[in-house]
């Protein structure tokens, strides 16, 4: 059993930036695949990006690539997920979630078995 627990949204402006944490808690939580969801108002979840458990392999959905970037600190059983060039149509619930029993990072819904609660995150122009 795994537990997550998302830290770090806010609301900002555009162009800032934002770091959020997800807390990982559990048996062997280190060694699972990380990845971070979104769904904005309206609209279906969103992949973001993912890490293999080692942090050796990452995975971003087109919408961030550039400009988000997913890191992990398997000593503290933490993904972190750095937004950086916030526009509005970042604004939404972001959830971080963990894949147990694969090697690579996952990138569907599916493919991973514990999620958190959300962040809310609100870029305004």
């Amino acid at each position: 059993q795994v537990h997550l627990v998302e830290s770090g949204g806010g609301s900002v402006q555009t162009g800032a930036s934002l770091r959020l944490s997800c807390a990982a808690s559990g048996r062997t939580s280190s060694r699972y695949p990380m990845g971070w969801f979104r769904q904005a108002p309206g609209k279906e979840r969103e992949f973001v990006a993912s890490i293999s458990w080692s942090g050796t392999s990452t995975k971003y959905g087109d919408s961030v690539k550039g400009r988000f970037t997913i890191s992990r600190d398997n000593a503290k059983s933490t993904a972190y997920l750095q937004m950086n060039s916030l526009a509005p149509a970042d604004t939404a619930v972001c959830c971080c979630a963990a894949a147990s029993g694969r090697w690579y990072p996952p990138t569907q819904v599916a493919e991973f078995d514990y999620w958190g609660q959300g962040t809310q995150v609100t870029v305004s122009s």
